[in-house]
């Protein structure tokens, strides 16, 4: 997975976990106030960051900190409680199975992101990538040509457009669009 990143305009100044990214752009602004900072998620999305105080007030803000110890129950087992509207038929199905509903509808879920994983992965990297791209690279010569070799699968012409801009946007996109090129 591809790291969060702050750009400098076309200079990549940080990379790593949220935490380390958001103090390396606290530092940069201390040094240069007027700096224009953009950070990216390892989704390709420009975040936001609250940079006031010292790096424990960052942590804090960012849930990287000590927090307030967590309730007894389930929760704490990630198991989150949601409605799902059913026809009466797949109710009658699904309290007939091994185990119940809830363990059915998991097993269902399992094997559907199984069945679904390498395509998933692969739109995922093409969206982060073309995001990403979007917001750094989109009125650079061959935007365009690159996008539209992103989405087919073309990962040569991919590689040749993006190789034609500055290297730290450059080596940042092919880190975000690794595996949309994957079989």
């Amino acid at each position: 997975m591809a790291p969060y990143v702050v750009f400098e305009g076309e200079r990549r100044i940080a990379a790593g976990g949220k935490l380390d990214v958001a103090v390396a752009a606290q530092a940069r602004l201390a040094e240069a106030p007027e700096a224009s900072l953009l950070i990216f998620d390892p989704e390709g999305r420009q975040v936001d960051f609250d940079l006031r105080g010292g790096p424990w007030d960052i942590a804090l803000r960012l849930g990287e900190g000590d927090a307030a110890p967590r309730g007894r129950g389930r929760p704490k087992l990630g198991v989150t409680a949601r409605e799902v509207t059913l026809l009466p038929r797949h109710w009658e199905w699904l309290a007939a199975q091994p185990g119940g509903a809830s363990v059915a509808l998991r097993k269902l879920v399992e094997a559907a992101r199984r069945d679904s994983e390498g395509p998933d992965r692969r739109r995922a990297a093409r969206d982060a990538a073309y995001r990403f791209a979007s917001v750094m690279a989109g009125d650079r010569p061959g935007f365009e040509d690159m996008s539209r070799a992103l989405f087919a699968g073309d990962a040569e012409g991919f590689l040749a457009r993006a190789a034609e801009w500055p290297t730290d946007i450059a080596d940042h996109l092919r880190g975000l669009a690794a595996e949309a090129f994957e079989p």
